[in-house]
């Protein structure tokens, strides 16, 4: 007996779990009787407050070609390479940016953008952190040589221009920072 009465207990627990869970569907008002609706009569009006064009005033373009069409995005001095995950500057990397250093002493009217990029494993939002990284150390050992941080934008593109196909010796090209020109306006 003593068990039966257990048996009924667990059967009717189980019971009122299962029809608790099981509650109805709330019933969702038509678009039309929402304050979005059409016929919301003190909505916000979208004309009222776009800008005109949709332009975002006093945003300053950048440039970041090197000259002609053929150049765009080109790396002026030889890119930075980086291990898989990893955005510290490795110590055979490092006289690469003594040729960085040399440069911009030789071409004091221009300023460089330090461009991360990443393979395409891991995420996308994971890829432009380590991108954004890669980029930061770089400009961070160039001041550490003596250039002024003021001359340095980063940039990062994460595996936008990353290849899928190929294999690990193609993954490696992507794993780098480049030396990219910013024009001035």
């Amino acid at each position: 007996m003593k068990h039966v009465s257990k048996i009924l207990g667990l059967v009717l627990a189980t019971a009122a779990l299962f029809l608790s869970a099981c509650a109805k569907k709330p019933v969702r008002p038509e678009p039309t009787t929402t304050a979005m609706g059409p016929s919301a009569s003190d909505g916000v009006n979208p004309e009222a407050i776009a800008l005109p064009g949709g332009e975002v005033p006093n945003l300053p373009v950048r440039d970041v070609s090197v000259g002609t069409p053929a150049d765009d995005n080109k790396s002026v001095v030889e890119p930075i390479y980086f291990a898989l995950d990893r955005f510290a500057v490795a110590q055979a990397e490092r006289p690469k940016l003594q040729n960085a250093v040399k440069w911009l002493a030789e071409n004091a009217d221009k300023n460089l953008v330090l461009v991360g990029h990443c393979d395409w494993r891991g995420t996308a939002e994971y890829n432009l952190g380590l991108g954004d990284r890669r980029a930061y150390a770089v400009k961070k050992f160039l001041e550490s040589l003596g250039v002024d941080p003021s001359r340095l934008e980063t940039l990062s593109k994460g595996q936008i221009d990353a290849k899928q196909s190929g294999g690990e010796a193609d993954w490696q090209k992507d794993r780098r920072v480049d030396f990219i020109v910013l024009k001035k306006q």
